[in-house]
């Protein structure tokens, strides 16, 4: 499962239409080692071997859930199409709801529908076009982990869009992070978290704060402390005496309550979340870093705070802006 992950606007949904047939490239793309065009003979949308689970599930009111999901087949009426959609309804535990209709379904019901719909067809490949964006919030979360069971077990390819970064970091193989038209990485949820190659991608995914940083001989200077160089990936040699600013998320740091002679800053805001709070720093500089703090410890606006960076992993950075 490959999730392409991004703002409203930079594309995603436009790449997955071109992927369907449905929009006209500029160029053309590759499935299956096979060059794919929109005007090519053979390979209209119907005959792309691809399945399309759209945002808003687009179920036919006046069939049963069973038609529905047979409605692709070559022959619906016949006994091996019953079979298919048997198999299928059980797949995504609807064994029961043959014969309801998809009004009488609630909105969880209604996607494993129109995903069991869109597999009926045994597709090379499945698109899913913001599938769980029309769902509350605890619902989504538990229909995204049951669809990746469910492709899972079916062995099929699938190519998802989403602007929710949870949502892709939880179920994908791999994520491609869209900006702009284009692609700006691409790889596996945690290397791509963990390592952006780009500050885009950094400040897109979670919650980011730059620490700018003096490289020297053998450490790093910054406003809250010196670092071993060891601290940041990948640094060569020729950016000593260089200005670079480091990646750091809110489980990276910690605030400490001081007095103000020793502090690094103040608490400016703090987010409670549930179960912790993030509390953002404004340090002497200026510079505004989260810090990540169970609920229980609780830091009033405008107290003066040390920051210490508790990282225990090699930290991103990227040449000073």
């Amino acid at each position: 499962m490959v999730t392409l992950l991004g703002p409203s606007g930079c594309g995603k949904t436009t790449t997955l239409r071109m992927i369907a047939g449905l929009e006209t490239p500029s160029g053309d793309h590759r499935r299956g080692g096979q060059r794919r065009r929109r005007r090519r003979v053979g390979d209209a949308p119907e005959e792309r071997g691809v399945g399309l689970v759209f945002q808003e599930f687009a179920l036919f009111p006046h069939l049963t859930v069973a038609e529905n999901v047979a409605f692709g087949l070559a022959d619906p009426d016949s006994e091996d199409a019953a079979a298919r959609v048997a198999d299928l309804l059980e797949a995504v535990g609807l064994a029961d709801y043959g014969d309801r209709s998809p009004g009488d379904l609630s909105g969880g019901q209604r996607q494993r529908v129109a995903l069991a719909r869109s597999l009926a067809p045994e597709p090379d490949v499945l698109l899913l076009d913001e599938p769980f964006s029309n769902l509350d919030v605890s619902l989504r979360v538990r229909m995204r982990e049951e669809v990746k069971r469910i492709l899972d077990e079916a062995g099929v390819t699938a190519v998802s869009v989403t602007h929710d970064q949870e949502e892709a970091l939880s179920i994908s193989d791999r994520v491609a992070v869209v900006n702009d038209g284009r692609v700006e990485q691409v790889g596996d949820p945690g290397e791509v978290f963990e390592h952006p190659t780009s500050r885009f991608v950094a400040s897109f995914l979670g919650q980011a704060s730059f620490l700018p940083a003096r490289v020297g001989e053998t450490g790093i200077e910054t406003a809250v402390g010196s670092y071993d160089r060891d601290l940041l990936k990948g640094l060569g040699d020729g950016y000593t005496g260089s200005n670079v600013d480091v990646l750091v998320r809110p489980d990276d740091l910690r605030a400490t309550p001081v007095g103000e002679g020793d502090a690094d800053g103040e608490v400016i805001r703090r987010q409670y979340t549930g179960p912790s709070f993030v509390y953002h720093v404004k340090l002497h500089d200026g510079t505004v870093l989260r810090c990540l703090h169970n609920h229980t410890e609780e830091f009033e606006v405008g107290e003066a705070v040390a920051v210490t960076l508790v990282a225990d992993h090699a930290l991103a950075w990227y040449p000073a802006q």
